[in-house]
This record gives C-alpha cells, sequence and structure tokens, in this order.
C-alpha cells in the first residue's frame, strides 16, 4: 500500500556493507523501522544526510503490514533545521533526547498528539538561542504522553516521590527527592518552552535534576535504561 507520513529520525545502523537500517517515528503508525538499500554506495552516498539525529522528513513508501522492514520510495526534509545539527551543544543534545527517544517509544501505532509535540518541540529548540535547560522540559513534558506525568500539587512544603509520581508531606524513603530538586520540578511543572529562560541552573544542579528525572523513567518504564551518551553529553554540554 502506498503510503505518505511525516518522520522523525531516532536512529540509524549500518547493515551489512552499504545497507542502512533507519528506525524512526512516525505520524501515521508510530515506531516503523525502514531498509535503506546500497545508502552507502557513492551514487547515493548523498541520501544518507537525510538520516540524522531528529531529522523531520516526509517519505513515500511502499507500506506491507506484516514486514518488519519497510522500505522508503522517496524522501525530502520536511522541516529543515537551521542550527539543530551545527551547533555543536545543541548537536550533543539532539544525540541524547534521540537516543532517549529510540529508548522510550516503543507502540507501533498512530499518536498524532506525541507526534505533533516532538516536532514542534524541535523546531522550538531549533529556533532558540537560549536553550540549556531545554532537555530537562523536554523529557518532564513527555512524560505526559507516556503516562507518568507528575501529580501538581498546592501544598508548599510536599515534595515529589519518584516511585508513586506524587507528592508527599510527611513521607520521606528512597525515592523522595531533594529540595532542591523539589524546588526546579515544581518551577517546571506547567512551564512553557518560551518561558525557560526564566529557570536559571548552574551545571551541577541542571545534571542532579536530570539524573533524578532519568531514574524516573526507568521505575515508570521497565524497558528504560540510561542513555549511552549521557556521560558524552554531560561533557560536552557542561
Amino acid at each position: 500500500m502506498l503510503t505518505k507520513s511525516k518522520v522523525i529520525v531516532l536512529s540509524k545502523i549500518r547493515y551489512r556493507d552499504n545497507d542502512l537500517i533507519v528506525k524512526c517515528y512516525t505520524q501515521e503508525r508510530g515506531v516503523t523501522s525502514y531498509l535503506i538499500r546500497n545508502a552507502f554506495k557513492s551514487k547515493k552516498k548523498q541520501t544518507i544526510a537525510y538520516y540524522q539525529p531528529l531529522s523531520q522528513l516526509f517519505i513515500e513508501e511502499n507500506y506491507k503490514q506484516n514486514q518488519s522492514l519497510q522500505y522508503i520510495n522517496e524522501v525530502k526534509s520536511s522541516f529543515i533545521y537551521k542550527t539543530l545539527h551545527t551547533n555543536i551543544l545543541k548537536s550533543a543534545m539532539a544525540l541524547f533526547i534521540a537516543e532517549v527517544l529510540n529508548g522510550v517509544l516503543k507502540e507501533e501505532e498512530k499518536n498524532t498528539i506525541l507526534f505533533d509535540y516532538i516536532e514542534s518541540a524541535l523546531q522550538w529548540l531549533d529556533a532558540e538561542e537560549v536553550f540549556s535547560n531545554f532537555h530537562l522540559l523536554f523529557l518532564l513534558k513527555l512524560t505526559k504522553y507516556l503516562g507518568f506525568y507528575p501529580e501538581i500539587t498546592t501544598n508548599p512544603k510536599a515534595i515529589f516521590n519518584l516511585q508513586i509520581g506524587a507528592f508527599e508531606k510527611d513521607v520521606i524513603d528512597k525515592y523522595t527527592i531533594s529540595d532542591q530538586n523539589n524546588i526546579i520540578l515544581n518551577k517546571l511543572l506547567g512551564m512553557k518552552f518560551d518561558a525557560l529562560n526564566q529557570l536559571h541552573l548552574n551545571g551541577a544542579q541542571r545534571r542532579d535534576f536530570l539524573n533524578m528525572l532519568l531514574v524516573y523513567f526507568e521505575l515508570h518504564l521497565g524497558y528504560f535504561k540510561k542513555p549511552k551518551s549521557l556521560d558524552i553529553f554531560n561533557q560536552v554540554f557542561n
């Protein structure tokens, strides 16, 4: 069946000598993997540039339902980044976010709301000059679409518990977050990306909050593992 769809590239891996397997999050069917034949042959090497992490593409494919690897007939950019793949800090952030998305997105079914969120958030990142805390808000908002967004509290003394995903007043255990992370979390909950420049964190605060978020993902997604790019990302970004 000939179909057209927007896709966001999550990962790519070389297959055999000249082929490429590209995993994408598609607007029409969720997670889908594609086999790009002869991608590394001289006449087709230019096509590899399309499949950078988080590239936004428009593809035409001949979709076959019971086939694990699909084939792309035509591809073009649906949105051309100006800075995401050329700014070294944004590029490091893109690699990290792509690895997280590759780890958490599993469903092979349509989720237009989630696709639109990822698409628009990445376009926001591409356009902005102040973005040091983008990944924190992006991951926090992502939990809303994955089903474990923190419950918002009106009690200023309540502290967030990672395991139950809610704020508690008097219970303290190993899943209770630090006072510093609790303050940052309360600031981020409900925040829009355009307000991120109002959040001022140093490198240590940013790393600590990110580590907390990743533990939160691990607790609520049994299959999730911390990204291998985390250490490199922290080194480059901080």
